[in-house]
């Protein structure tokens, strides 16, 4: 089916119309001049056989050059289905307080960030990216697409709070992967969850809960902890330590079929997607025609001069 993207310059057909009616309104006239004549053999020697109905051909021909080359104006595009690879990686990042701890050099929130960071460089481009930071609750930053940019973007601009949901980011992973278009394919998208993270749960629904949804879903969560039993920080004046919860972040990975990591090279991050698979839809993108049209209308501006030159030696 044949759609214009700009169908405002269609509006370019109105004088094309008005040369259409100028010209028919010209030949009726001329017919009703040419009756006047009574004496009919002087009549055929003033207007001797012509061309008959062919003279019509040409200036057809070049009003038709008008109508196609005024329509190409307006853009003319045909519905095209393009591949689209639907699997999905979510990246959650802990930002609660305990991330500025600098047992990690140079601190736990900045390692997080460069190796989130080194982790979106590796994914392959015809993944969906998406972003979620959690500290008492859990937002969605970037939602899930192929704009590597956009997250890398969002990492950088991460801001720490208080409290941890570790079980909320789960849960906004999950809904985010479940916001991925079907575009015609069946099911839900592959995908995985990486969670970077520090501390222990002080908000939110719990981690076994979120674990649990995770499995229901066959989304795998792989979790690195960043930090060490010495860690601590200075909240309200007072210095806190804020040993890592390896336990609840190793358990979370295996409950789910994910990995866990403490310190965590890109080789080994590939362990994440690289048995993900792939589930392939379409999107509907539109082709345009643009030079179809213009070529139409120069076979028929061709058309034109060719048949005014054969029968009366002039262009139209």
């Amino acid at each position: 089916m044949i759609r214009f993207l700009e169908p405002l310059w269609l509006l370019a057909l109105v004088p094309v119309l008005a040369v259409a009616a100028v010209y028919v309104i010209r030949q009726l006239r001329r017919r009703s001049y040419a009756v006047r004549f009574t004496n009919v053999a002087l009549l055929e020697k003033v207007a001797p056989k012509g061309l008959g109905t062919r003279r019509h051909l040409a200036a057809g021909a070049f009003l038709l050059m008008l109508v196609t080359l005024a329509s190409a104006m307006a853009r003319p595009a045909t519905d095209a289905k393009q591949p689209l690879e639907r699997a999905t990686v979510m990246i959650a990042i802990d930002v609660s307080l305990s991330m500025q701890a600098s047992d990690v050099a140079p601190t736990r929130i900045e390692a997080a960030k460069e190796a989130a960071k080194e982790f979106v460089k590796t994914l392959p481009d015809s993944y969906n990216i998406g972003l979620v930071s959690f500290a008492k609750s859990a937002n969605v930053l970037v939602s899930p697409s192929k704009d590597k940019a956009a997250v890398t973007q969002a990492i950088d601009g991460l801001q720490l709070a208080e409290a941890t949901a570790t079980g909320e980011a789960v849960f906004t992973c999950l809904g985010a992967i479940q916001s991925v278009p079907s575009d015609g394919a069946s099911g839900p998208p592959p995908a995985r969850i990486v969670l970077l993270s520090d501390g222990y749960r002080t908000a939110g629904r719990p981690i076994e809960d979120a674990a649990t949804s995770a499995s229901q879903a066959n989304v795998p969560v792989s979790t690195i902890a960043f930090g060490t039993d010495q860690g601590r920080v200075e909240i309200q004046g007072q210095s806190q330590p804020v040993p890592v919860d390896r336990k609840s972040l190793q358990t979370l990975a295996e409950t789910t079929r994910g990995h866990y990591y403490e310190a965590a090279s890109l080789s080994q991050l590939k362990q994440v997607y690289q048995d993900m698979g792939s589930s392939i839809g379409f999107k509907t993108v539109p082709r345009e025609i643009t030079q179809w049209y213009v070529g139409v209308g120069l076979l028929f501006a061709f058309a034109a001069a060719g048949m005014s030159l054969l029968w009366t030696s002039r262009l139209p």
